[in-house]
């Protein structure tokens, strides 16, 4: 194993400092020559001290609003000397020349704070005087510096991507009386559901292999963000996982233990109180900051939790001021480039610019500093991909959706009639020695284009079902959640299902000037939401329960809002499998506990899809005029 040589070799590169691009060293030059920067151990309520940098407008000719970022990824560069090249949300300029009081901490246990880190700490609703949680942290923070940072207006707001979302989201719970706007972007939100690490049960593989390999071992050396990564040897992800074999075999053969979280992720494969715990959604009741959740409709690592703290605070805390903004962006997408394409997609839009300064600073502007028509901004500021357009909502999803099912046919069509023939099925043969890959890529992670990636080469395989539409004659649109009804049968005691919903272009679609030689746009089948479920949780992720070889059963789960238009001419297709490897980690197809299984364990199942009447297996969108 190469960790150690790979540590001291990030610990080399990161204690160098970069050489910047030109554009990054004038805005770290201007931040110079118009902030101050301060660096404070804040004490908690407990008594431990977290590491706080604070960046104070130079002018004094008014008061200033505080603006937090508390993240678990470190905030360097450190020493009062040393300056950072971006202050802010975003890349925008708009923040640094308005004059604000830029707040960066390092949250409990990492970086230079003190204290010990808890992954996604659960909110603790009852605490005594000394207890602690991320709520409490942010609290006590915000109290310090309304009270100690000079020249501050008695107003903050807080925002954060990712895991820094988390924490955005956490700061709204019983939130300090300055605390006036809050925006989680991308927050972890439900880590067994559908964010990050596994989706319905099933176990993201590369993405925790990738991240807890470095971001879950012990402190990291001062500058050093993130942790050293594993060398896999290889570019090849499919072939580097599938020899690697059980799930078992990654902390035997290469964490040996030193990845504390990993066994704790792992073995925690049920929905039980260990994750119930961890999602703050149930907490946000009188919420009284205003709110803006932000969200990528491709987003490959928290698609889900933007749209659970949005509808948690609609449904708990009517009175918030709360509003949601999607736009077609992967993991973080709207905070850096221009976000008018990704991967193959284009959206001809420069969509990351425009929510930065149309939506996220007239936010901030107005409810921190009173200025602008940030209070204007609708419910639900949401892109729509296909008509590639912005559209300003009253609520999310629209009012006027109407769910619409598309039906599995014979000879793979999809229709709205629902099938009439009795003992009607498609099979095929899922074989976890030959799994069905997410991505034609060869890679070794989990690559953020694989949310919009062509599955022509998925159509095919035997092991992949096919149902299309005849091509469209005028525009579909749908809005809001899908449901996916699956019918099945299996020949093993457990399966995972998982199902693509993917708009399939013209055949002479035209080819983008800047596009890979290799790819050709017309036919390109570019997905638009897939997602999977294990099947022992089909009646409770609480308490699974082992399919009956041959019976007829159902399996019934949500996918994640989508805002798209088919447009005339395209088709709908919606593909079922029961493998997306390495992404999903391999089923047994046996009912087992997974992380135990070895190599024998792992057998071929004969998959049913039913198509007939009482049985009519298929997927419900919602459908807009």
């Amino acid at each position: 194993m190469k960790i150690l040589a790979a540590f001291l070799a990030a610990a080399t590169l990161y204690a160098q400092v970069p050489q910047l691009p030109a554009e990054a060293l004038a805005r770290q030059k201007y931040i110079k020559e118009h902030y101050t920067k301060f660096e404070y151990m804040i004490p908690m309520r407990d008594g431990v001290r977290l590491f706080t940098q604070v960046f104070t407008p130079k002018d004094k000719s008014q008061s200033y609003p505080l603006l937090l970022n508390r993240t678990p990824y470190q905030v360097p560069p450190y020493g009062i000397e040393n300056y950072p090249a971006q202050l802010g949300p975003g890349t925008t300029d708009l923040f640094l020349k308005e004059g604000f009081i830029f707040v960066r901490q390092d949250v409990r246990g990492k970086g230079h704070s003190e204290g010990t880190y808890v992954h996604v700490r659960p909110v603790n609703p009852n605490k005594a005087a000394k207890e602690i949680d991320e709520s409490s942290d942010t609290y006590d923070t915000l109290d310090w510096l309304v009270k100690s940072v000079p020249n501050n207006n008695g107003k903050a707001g807080i925002y954060g991507i990712s895991y820094p979302g988390f924490y955005s989201t956490l700061a709204a719970i019983d939130a300090h009386p300055s605390l006036k706007a809050a925006s989680p972007q991308a927050p972890v939100t439900d880590w067994f559901n559908g964010d990050d690490f596994r989706h319905n049960g099933v176990f993201f593989l590369p993405h925790a292999f990738g991240f807890f390999g470095g971001f879950g071992q012990a402190k990291n050396p001062e500058y050093l963000v993130g942790g050293p990564q594993y060398s896999m040897g290889t570019p090849d992800g499919y072939d580097f996982f599938h020899r690697m074999g059980p799930l078992a075999n990654v902390d035997e053969k290469y964490f040996h233990g030193q990845i504390e979280y990993w066994r704790e992720i792992v073995d925690h494969d049920v929905n039980d109180a260990y994750w119930q715990a961890r999602n703050p959604a149930q907490y946000l009741k009188g919420v009284k900051p205003a709110m803006l959740t932000v969200g990528g409709w491709f987003d490959a690592e928290d698609v889900l939790g933007p749209l659970l703290v949005f509808r948690a605070i609609e449904k708990q805390s009517p009175q918030t001021e709360n509003r949601i903004v999607e736009g077609p962006w992967s993991h973080g997408g709207w905070s850096r480039g221009t976000g008018d394409r990704l991967g193959n997609a284009r959206f001809k839009n420069e969509t990351s610019k425009y929510f930065q300064e149309n939506i996220e600073y007239p936010f901030f502007l107005w409810y921190l500093k009173g200025k602008g028509e940030g209070n204007k901004l609708p419910k639900a500021y949401v892109f729509e991909t296909g008509r590639d357009e912005w559209q300003k909502l009253d609520s999310w999803p629209p009012k006027e959706a109407k769910p619409v099912t598309f039906y599995f046919q014979e000879k793979g069509a999809l229709t709205t009639a629902k099938p009439g023939a009795a003992a009607a099925f498609d099979e095929y043969i899922s074989d976890p020695n030959k799994p069905v890959p997410f991505t034609p890529e060869i890679t070794g992670r989990m690559t953020y284009n694989y949310m919009v990636e062509d599955q022509r080469f998925a159509s095919t395989r035997t092991d992949v079902l096919t149902y299309e539409t005849a091509p469209l004659t005028e525009d579909f649109r749908i809005a809001g959640p899908l449901k996916a009804s699956l019918f099945v049968s299996t020949t093993g005691t457990d399966s995972d299902f998982v199902v693509k919903l993917i708009d399939v272009y013209p055949g002479d679609y035209p080819d983008s000037p800047d596009q890979p030689a290799n790819l050709r746009m017309g036919g390109y089948q570019q997905l638009l939401r897939g997602e999977p479920f294990r099947g022992k949780f089909r009646k409770s992720t609480e308490k699974p329960e082992p399919f009956t070889p041959g019976k007829l059963d159902k399996v019934e789960f949500d996918m994640p809002d989508v805002f798209h238009t088919f447009r005339a001419g395209h088709r709908i297709m919606v593909q079922v499998q029961s493998t997306w490897f390495p992404l999903c980690d391999l089923n047994p197809q046996k009912f087992m506990k997974i992380s135990e299984a070895k190599a024998s364990d792992f057998q071929k199942a004969t998959q049913h899809v039913f198509r007939q009447s009482g049985a009519a297996s298929g997927l419900t969108v919602m459908n807009i005029p």
